[in-house]
């Protein structure tokens, strides 16, 4: 017996289906790309590459598209489908997503690896890689971690604080260009004005995260949340008496981190260190 075929005419793949739902979502709104765009804060490019299937875009741009149309969480499990991993995304996970697009202001402390919304290309390839990603999975993936960085882009971005562990620096890419590229980045993010890095020494010696990667999210009324992460699992904490308590012990390692000029040299000194093959680039 021959497949059956869909009534609705809709593609029966997840990931044109969740390109289909995005053009016809935004034909009914009699909205352009562009206009699109100034209304959600991110390129127009990205939406026209959603809607021509050539990529599904992150969870924050998925998230903002369902509210943007008020689909209530529809548009959101068509993106789920689309990357092929519900897994990935629990409802915790949704929840802080949700949370960061509404947030005024981030701080984080990385123990290990450089933050999602301070990767290159190539440094998000190698750290999914090791992970266990490949082939389409971890070209989505990347594709995912590439438009959070949206996030952080424009005048108007919510205050963000990272304060890396020299650990995280110390951890070079296995390809010296990429690494390069990941600290004239980091270099790069320093300029903003409303972007703060610091580098914590080994020599700061112990300290209340020191087996901790964590992200506090500022949201509106002045409440404060965190998002505690490690290779295998991240939990959301909103309790007050919890939040606090990390509160304080970031607050100690912001205290012990270097100034975010002596970062700055700190930072390139370790890009001088870099191997560089072509003695054209500097």
């Amino acid at each position: 017996m021959p497949p059956r075929k869909a009534t609705t005419g809709r593609s029966q793949s997840p990931r044109l289906r969740f390109a289909e739902e995005l053009k016809s979502l935004r034909a009914e709104s009699g909205e352009s790309l562009r206009r699109l765009a100034d209304r959600m804060g991110w390129d127009w490019s990205l939406f026209g590459k959603m809607e021509n299937g050539e990529t599904i875009g992150g969870p924050e741009v998925a998230i903002a598209l369902d509210q943007h149309y008020g689909m209530r969480g529809g548009l959101l499990a068509l993106w789920e489908l689309a990357l092929g991993d519900t897994s990935q995304f629990k409802e915790q996970y949704r929840r802080y997503m949700k949370l960061e697009a509404e947030a005024s202001g981030l701080n984080h402390f990385s123990v290990s690896t450089i933050h999602g919304l301070l990767q290159t290309d190539g440094y998000a390839t190698a750290v999914l890689s090791a992970g266990g990603a490949s082939g389409v999975a971890l070209t989505q993936q990347v594709e995912a971690r590439a438009s959070r960085r949206a996030l952080l882009v424009g005048a108007d971005i919510p205050r963000f604080r990272a304060i890396l562990s020299e650990a995280v620096l110390r951890k070079p890419l296995a390809h010296p260009p990429d690494w390069r590229v990941q600290l004239k980045h980091l270099l790069a993010m320093m300029e903003h004005p409303r972007i703060t890095l610091q580098v914590l020494l080994q020599s700061a010696g112990i300290h209340g995260l020191v087996s901790t990667d964590v992200m506090f999210l500022r949201l509106p009324g002045g409440r404060s949340v965190a998002y505690t992460e490690n290779a295998h699992r991240g939990e959301l904490i909103e309790e007050s008496a919890s939040v606090e308590r990390l509160q304080v012990a970031y607050d100690a390692v912001r205290d012990l981190a270097l100034s975010p000029a002596e970062s700055r040299t700190f930072i390139l000194r370790m890009l001088e260190e870099v191997p560089c093959d072509d003695p054209r680039m500097t």
